[in-house]
């Protein structure tokens, strides 16, 4: 059977590419039949990415089949992944994220789960000798998905060795890293075309945190007052979304890629109390400004409390 190779749902550009990468690297390299998959409409970065190299757009799966072969990447939270998941023969798991638990699978697998910035950066190291023989497309998506999670360098995340093998991708492609990211960052802020529940589920995670389930949102851009300018229709907007997705709060983190910041929503006191517990902020209005804060995975999930 072939093997399906997916990311989380709401998949951006990291969850698209790895899945590509590893699906190649599964198909040319280790002669076993793979496809990328994905659980959603990938976001405006992640479509970016697939016009300029020239790559098609993954199947949308919205489930897997028992006993279908599977690869997981760019997570392992049961919450982000299709939900017959665990009746799936969940072969691999290839991650740069926390342990969160609740996978089962029919037997031992290999899990890969290192403390860098991006998941391509993992698999790079995974294929060692064998990452040269990558066509430019897929080196061009492992690009993306390495100056994507490291927002060009600027996260916290971003490890030396991330940053090297970012590099040397770039120089084999002949590519400017600055003139590059800065195609990517504008596909990532063109974000007018979609509407208020969309942009919270766009680039979002499920997360319980002292009981309470949220939807933790974050949007990246280099033009946060398109964002901010709707912030009383997203905010509205809330309500629904958590509803519909059996959350108890949405919250949405504005990141300012070039000032190094986030802000912070804030459309009721549950909102305000958290944000003044988990980041020794005063709010005293509907947002509040946290400077250098820039990655969920590494500063906001760690500091949220209820």
């Amino acid at each position: 059977m072939t093997t399906l190779v997916f990311g989380h749902k709401s998949p951006d550009t990291d969850s698209t590419g790895s899945a590509i990468l590893w699906a190649w690297y599964l198909t040319e390299v280790k002669g076993e039949a793979a496809k990328p998959a994905l659980l959603g409409e990938p976001n405006t970065e992640a479509a970016f990415m697939l016009r300029h190299w020239g790559l098609e757009k993954p199947e949308i799966i919205a489930d897997v089949a028992e006993g279908a072969p599977v690869v997981i990447v760019d997570t392992n939270n049961p919450a982000e992944l299709p939900p017959s998941i665990n009746s799936a023969d969940i072969r691999a798991i290839i991650d740069h994220h926390k342990l969160v638990g609740g996978l089962e699978t029919k037997g031992p697998i290999d899990i890969t789960m290192r403390p860098l910035a991006c998941t391509a950066t993992v698999m790079l190291d995974l294929m060692g000798a064998d990452a040269d023989k990558m066509p430019k497309a897929i080196r061009g998506a492992a690009l993306t998905c390495i100056l994507s999670d490291t927002l060009e360098f600027r996260s916290p995340t971003t490890t030396a060795h991330d940053r090297a093998v970012a590099e040397k991708l770039a120089a084999d492609l002949d590519v400017s890293i600055p003139e590059f990211a800065a195609q990517m960052f504008a596909a990532k802020s063109d974000v007018s075309s979609f509407a208020d529940a969309d942009l919270l589920r766009m680039d979002s995670k499920e997360f319980t945190v002292d009981g309470t389930e949220l939807r933790v949102s974050v949007l990246e851009t280099t033009s946060p007052a398109t964002i901010l300018d709707r912030k009383d229709s997203l905010m509205a907007s809330m309500v629904e979304v958590a509803k519909e997705d059996g959350a108890d709060q949405v919250l949405l983190f504005v990141i300012d890629i070039l000032k190094e910041e986030a802000t912070l929503l804030i459309p009721n006191d549950l909102v305000k109390t958290m944000a003044e517990k988990s980041f020794g902020v005063t709010v005293t209005g509907d947002t509040v400004v946290l400077p250098g804060v820039m990655s969920r995975k590494k500063q906001i999930i760690p500091s949220l409390k209820v």
